[in-house]
C-alpha cells in the first residue's frame, strides 16, 4: 500500500484460528480475513483449499511449512514490507501452537510488520476447558521427545510440575508415553486423554495415568490427542518418590548422568541428585 505521500505503508501479517473438527466453529471474522487478504500461507494447501471452497474463499494459497520456512520467510517479509497482507493458518486451530509460523512472526514484527491474531479454535484449550482440571495455571509441552536425554528431561519436567500440565500426542504414542508417565512415578496421578476434539466422537476418558496406560495398551485410540495431566502433589519430591525415580529410570537402562538430570528437574537438590543418580 503505498500513503498520499507516496511512502510504502507495510502490510499485516493475520494469524488466523481455523476449526478443528467442527466447521461450524470457523469465526466469520476468520473468513473475511481469508477473503481480503493477498495470499493464505497454508501449511497443507490441500487442506485449507477444501476449507477455502466450503466458505466461498477464492484467495490463493502459498505453501508455508517446517521444510520450506526458512527459504520462504525472506521474500514473504519483503512483500509483507511493501505492502502485501498475509493470512498465516495451520491445518486446524491456532497457528504457532505445536505448528510453523514462529520464523515468520518474528521475523516481521523484527520488520516493523502488523501482526493480527484472529482467535479460534485451539485443541489445547478445548482440551483443558473440558477436563476438569485445575486450570488456572499449566504449561504446554506440545509433543514429547520420542527418546533419548531430552524425553527423559521432558518427562521430569512433567512429574515436578505442581500444577497442570498439557501435552499433544499420536495416537500410536499415547499407551507407551502414559506407560513412562507411570513407570516415573506419576501413576496415580489423575489424566485425562481428550480425542477427537469438536467432531462427531470427542470423548474425554479420564482415570488415572495407570489406569489409561492399561487402557490404552489394549485399545489404540484413534484421531487427534491432547493429554491433560494434574500437578503434582507437594510430597512427590520426598526422598521416597526420587528414590523410586531413580530406581526406576535404572531400570530403563538410563545412565547417572540422565537420572542426575531428570531427579534435578523433579525438584531434587544437586547433593540428593548427584548421590541417587550414582548409587549402585
Amino acid at each position: 500500500m503505498v500513503s498520499a505521500e507516496g511512502a510504502t505503508t507495510p502490510g499485516t501479517l493475520y494469524i488466523v484460528s481455523t476449526p478443528i473438527g467442527n466447521l461450524g466453529d470457523f469465526a466469520p471474522r476468520a473468513a473475511e480475513v481469508l477473503r481480503s487478504v493477498e495470499a493464505i500461507l497454508a501449511e497443507d494447501t490441500r487442506h485449507t483449499r477444501a476449507l477455502c471452497e466450503r466458505f466461498a474463499i477464492r484467495t490463493p494459497l502459498i505453501a508455508y511449512h517446517d521444510h520450506n520456512e526458512a527459504q520462504a520467510t525472506p521474500g514473504l517479509v519483503r512483500r509483507l514490507v511493501e505492502g502485501a497482507s498475509f493470512a498465516l493458518v495451520s491445518d486446524a486451530g491456532t497457528p504457532l501452537v505445536s505448528d510453523p509460523g514462529t520464523r515468520l512472526v518474528r521475523a516481521a514484527v523484527e520488520a516493523g510488520v502488523t501482526v493480527a491474531p484472529v482467535p479460534g479454535p485451539s485443541a489445547l484449550l478445548a482440551a483443558l476447558a473440558g477436563a476438569g482440571l485445575p486450570t488456572d495455571r499449566f504449561t504446554f509441552f506440545g509433543f514429547l521427545p520420542r527418546k533419548g536425554g531430552d524425553r527423559t528431561r521432558a518427562l521430569g519436567e512433567l512429574l515436578a510440575l505442581r500444577h497442570t500440565a498439557v501435552l499433544y500426542e499420536a495416537p500410536t504414542r499415547v499407551a507407551p508415553t502414559l506407560a513412562d508417565l507411570a513407570a516415573a512415578g506419576a501413576g496415580d496421578r489423575a489424566t485425562v486423554v481428550a480425542r477427537e476434539l469438536t467432531k462427531q466422537y470427542e470423548e474425554f476418558r479420564r482415570g488415572t495415568v495407570a489406569e489409561l496406560a492399561a487402557y490404552y495398551e489394549q485399545n489404540e485410540p484413534r484421531g487427534e490427542i491432547v493429554i491433560v495431566l494434574a500437578g503434582a502433589p507437594e510430597e512427590a519430591t520426598d526422598a521416597g518418590a526420587l528414590e523410586a525415580r531413580a530406581a526406576a529410570l535404572r531400570a530403563e537402562g538410563k545412565g547417572a548422568r540422565e537420572i542426575q538430570q531428570a531427579l534435578l528437574a523433579a525438584g531434587a537438590s544437586r547433593n540428593v541428585a548427584y548421590r541417587l543418580a550414582h548409587e549402585a
